[in-house]
């Protein structure tokens, strides 16, 4: 028995996961909006499958915000209006500039901004490869390590409650040609200022990127 070694067993995706997948594709992209009602019954006859699965996954969506049941008529995707946009983005510009300005203080390495750095890595990465799904992920990914790394638990908890919220305004965003690379750009921006420990640069580069990302959705939301 000595020496051997236990692998991880692959879970194989059932068909839930398969279903709460598309319809929540389908909700970032577009594919549902928040015009229009649909039922379990359109979606599953959409994804040609039952209704036990779709019934699960819809379950699912409401729990995380994503989807809003509409009494005796179906479900619509959760419409975040300007006034839930600017008390996200207060929040965020909030959490994000005592993280950054508390990183600026306590790093003592560089190499403790690698997993930054890694992130940054695998955006460019998707970004070459045009998935904006999983762009999307990394960026709320950055912005939770920021606070991580800052030891902030609080704020980063409060942060994670509004991921859902903040990835249907992220992928908005980048949905807008060029915004991609603008995100690179001002994600690395943060990086050099932390690396530099200069407090007044990197809370610039902050407030100056979430700037950038409320403009964009605002040109988004009016075009």
């Amino acid at each position: 028995m000595a020496g051997i070694q236990l692998k991880p067993i692959e879970r194989e995706r059932t068909t839930q996961d398969k279903v709460y997948q598309q319809i929540k594709k389908a909700i970032l992209f577009g594919g549902i909006t928040s015009d229009e009602i649909v039922t379990e019954v359109q979606l599953a006859e959409r994804l040609t499958t039952s209704r036990t699965p779709v019934r699960a996954a819809i379950q699912d969506l409401v729990k995380e915000g994503l989807l809003v049941s509409i009494p005796r008529k179906g479900l619509t995707v959760r419409k975040i209006t300007p006034g839930e946009q600017d008390e996200i983005f207060l929040l965020r510009s909030a959490i994000e500039l005592d993280s950054v300005k508390k990183l600026t203080r306590e790093i003592t390495s560089p190499i403790q901004l690698n997993p930054l750095k890694l992130i940054l890595k695998q955006q460019e990465d998707a970004w070459q490869n045009d998935d904006a799904m999983h762009f999307i992920k990394l960026d709320l990914e950055f912005h939770l390590s920021l606070t991580r790394l800052a030891k902030f638990t609080i704020m980063e908890q409060v942060l994670n409650n509004l991921h859902n919220l903040t990835q249907l305004m992220g992928l908005k965003a980048v949905s807008k040609n060029g915004r991609m690379t603008n995100v690179l750009k001002e994600h690395h921006q943060i990086i050099k200022a932390l690396e530099e420990k200069n407090s007044e640069l990197a809370s610039r580069a902050v407030l100056n990127h979430l700037s950038k990302t409320k403009e964009t959705l605002i040109i988004v939301d009016h075009s």
